[in-house]
């Protein structure tokens, strides 16, 4: 017995150093093992569309967790793992993205930044949809807030590139997707941003449609300012095309008869309806003011500035009442200028001329009507004579040539009549007034040109002493 103890107590000091050996080669030989098969693992599932995927190996045993955007995805993840030679056992960890419903994305922009922010598809989706609005907005901060979720409509990712788009034409507003359900809101950044995102929304993909679209746009602004110092009217904002561009101009052409016309007009779409049809005589109420600015936006019009005397505010908000179209809104702020000082009846006289010489009173073709351009023109001559209150003055009718001469005679009567009634309608006194009509008896040019023709169709003031 004595002899088995001693002889044990020999063995036992050689097995450690065995044992220690034998941990290290199961050791060395495990971990080399558990890489590879990590490694193997890893490239069997890369051409696989996963999110949060994580693979750990103990031995031969693989754990693999990951989230997978369809059922048949992640079954075919884990048969992938299951099949790489040397893997025993594989604990199955994973499973399925969440689904949304309803499938909800987004793009909202506010003064700085742009929040993308609902649901995705996929990780390739969201990258793509990243990249595509830090393209469109050049520099603008984008926000990721999207998450990844089943349940998105096909097509979904061609939908939300196009609104990316249009997002870059807001200067506020959010862009939604529903299921297949277009939402928009918001500001437009520049006029006809509106109606470029309405444009665009007609290429949504297949099966996508519009819910509601309430992008504003920004104000159309026209604007006209009458400045007596400068002698000049000029014209700002915007108008929608070359042709009622040209036909504006050439209206304050007519109706500002000593002013320059200063024209910065910008064509640009996006006007409301009926535009030309409410600036054109809006300009004829501001031709008659002695200064006055006159701003149309949108659908509203403003007036102010001081007229030329007292009953002159009241006939000129009439008149642009009459005017104006359904939908339309009128603000008019129309003070009265001081009265100017009386002069003797020679400077009466004077002004008189130096007014028509520069225009002539326009008269409707062939009639006795008072053409609406000649308002300024006649608010001037109702300012002078208010300024010579105890002169009286022949108001007298001069046709050209052209027709007979009992019918030019009876016109320029009509004609000189028409004006001596728009003085007294202004509240000047009717006996200070004697219309005559001379037909063509008294021609200032000859009636052989049209010019000359034009320059014998007169009104003239004469002031009596």
């Amino acid at each position: 017995m004595h002899g088995f103890f001693r002889w044990s107590s020999k063995w036992w000091p050689g097995v450690i150093p065995l044992v220690v050996f034998w941990a290290i080669a199961a050791w060395t030989s495990t971990g080399p093992l558990e890489s590879d098969l990590a490694a193997r693992s890893t490239a069997a599932l890369k051409d696989t569309v996963l999110d949060k995927s994580r693979v750990a190996v103990a031995g031969r045993d693989v754990t693999f967790a990951a989230d997978a955007f369809s059922e048949e995805g992640r079954r075919s993840a884990v048969a992938a793992v299951e099949a790489v030679p040397g893997v025993r056992l594989v604990n199955d960890e994973t499973r399925l993205v969440p689904e949304a419903k309803p499938f909800v994305w987004s793009a909202e922009r506010d003064v700085v930044r742009v929040t993308l922010s609902g649901s995705s598809p996929l990780p390739a989706s969201k990258g793509k949809l990243l990249e595509a609005a830090r393209a469109a907005l050049g520099g603008v901060e984008v926000v990721d807030q999207m998450n990844l979720s089943r349940g998105a409509p096909p097509r979904f990712d061609n939908a939300a590139l196009l609104l990316l788009d249009q997002v870059g034409k807001l200067k506020d507003g959010k862009i939604t997707i529903s299921d297949t359900k277009v939402s928009l809101s918001g500001m437009a950044r520049d006029l006809g941003g509106r109606e470029a995102i309405a444009a665009a929304l007609k290429n949504l993909p297949e099966g996508f449609s519009v819910a509601a679209n309430e992008i504003k746009a920004p104000p159309y602004i026209f604007q006209a300012y009458k400045d007596p110092v400068a002698v000049t009217l000029t014209l700002t904002g915007y108008v929608p095309d070359n042709s009622v561009h040209a036909a504006i101009v050439a209206a304050a052409a007519r109706k500002f008869f000593s002013e320059k016309v200063v024209d910065n007009l910008k064509a640009s779409v996006g006007a409301p309806s009926g535009f030309a049809a409410a600036v054109v005589p809006a300009l004829g109420a501001l031709s008659r003011l002695s200064t006055g600015t006159l701003v149309v936006s949108d659908r509203e019009v403003k007036l102010s500035g001081d007229a030329l005397y007292e009953t002159a505010p009241a006939q000129i908000r009439s008149n642009l009442v009459k005017d104006f179209q359904q939908g339309w809104q009128l603000k008019a702020e129309i003070s009265v200028k001081p009265a100017a000082a009386p002069v003797d009846a020679t400077v009466c006289q004077q002004l008189f001329s130096e007014l028509l010489g520069k225009a002539t009173i326009r008269f409707v073709s062939g009639r006795a009507n008072l053409d609406p351009d000649s308002a300024g023109l006649l608010d001037r001559l109702i300012e002078t004579a208010l300024r010579c209150p105890t002169a009286n003055i022949e108001i007298g009718g001069h046709s050209d040539g052209d027709g007979e001469n009992a019918f030019n005679q009876t016109l320029s009567e009509k004609r000189a009549q028409a004006v001596m009634e728009y003085l007294v309608k202004a509240g000047l006194p009717a006996g200070r007034f004697t219309a005559i009509g001379y037909g063509s008896a008294r021609p200032v040019a000859t009636n052989d040109t049209d010019e000359g023709k034009a320059q014998n169709r007169r009104i003239e003031f004469v002031v009596k002493e």
